[in-house]
């Protein structure tokens, strides 16, 4: 074989080798958990990219509109989304990890407004803010006696919300706090959230079902998540961003 083509295949095979040690990764932002004024880029991301590390990945993770991550890893362009709840919908484009956080997505509302969470019920002629694309469960997302209202993100809906436009909206009560503080901490005192939550969602990575590396992905992120539970790396992140 002549040098150059050997070459040329060794540094084909390098780029490979390189590209597969490389784990692209996508979501909006979502604090604690996805947050771009964080040194780490949120919790979640600080979890990911310790898990992947420990089985030799590296973590490229871009902040971008939830809907434009989902379709990137629906159609193979993103390997993975950082943070997913897990819905029977979603089974027929993505493969879910371990795993590894959980959220408490409750309703909120205007504070003095009477209104209590009963079932899916009690959401009877509500006009409700979500935002496009979050998986709320199917029992929630098949539901015809109440309105939804979709936005790119919460803060147009908790404004909807503080003005009057609707009756509720909905996010991880951990999220939305972080959040609100950060836009407009008045609004925190003119809402409440509603207990019980409509769900615990647990949290996920997701890759696309189109992707051809899928089953590695996961089977990397599964084995390394249970690493850093067992050196303690998964907890001393938890302590030190105030989650444990």
């Amino acid at each position: 074989m002549p040098i150059k083509q050997l070459l040329a295949g060794i540094a084909l095979l390098c780029a490979s080798l390189a590209q597969a040690d490389t784990i692209t990764a996508a979501g909006d932002p979502w604090p604690p958990f996805l947050d771009p004024e964080h040194a780490k880029q949120g919790v979640a991301v600080e979890i990911v990219t310790a898990a992947l590390a420990s089985q030799g990945h590296t973590l490229k993770f871009s902040f971008m509109p939830w809907q434009r991550a989902l379709d990137g890893v629906k159609d193979g362009s993103i390997d993975i989304l950082v943070g997913a709840w897990h819905t029977q919908e979603r089974e027929a484009y993505l493969m879910f990890g371990d795993a590894y956080l959980s959220n408490d997505l409750k309703f909120i509302k205007r504070k003095g407004d009477s209104f209590a969470y009963t079932g899916i019920d009690s959401l009877k002629g509500k006009n409700i803010g979500t935002v496009r694309g979050y998986g709320y469960g199917d029992e929630f997302a098949n539901a015809t006696h109440f309105k939804k209202q979709e936005a790119a993100e919460l803060m147009p809906s908790i404004l909807k919300l503080a003005g009057g436009r609707i009756d509720l909206t909905l996010e991880d009560e951990v999220v939305a706090r972080s959040m609100i503080s950060k836009k407009d901490p008045a609004l925190l005192e003119q809402l409440e959230f509603v207990d019980p939550p409509l769900s615990s969602n647990p949290l996920h990575i997701a890759t696309g079902q189109k992707n051809a590396n899928k089953t590695n992905i996961i089977d990397a992120f599964n084995k390394g998540l249970a690493a850093i539970k067992a050196d303690g790396t998964f907890d001393d992140i938890l302590t030190r961003n105030g989650l444990k």
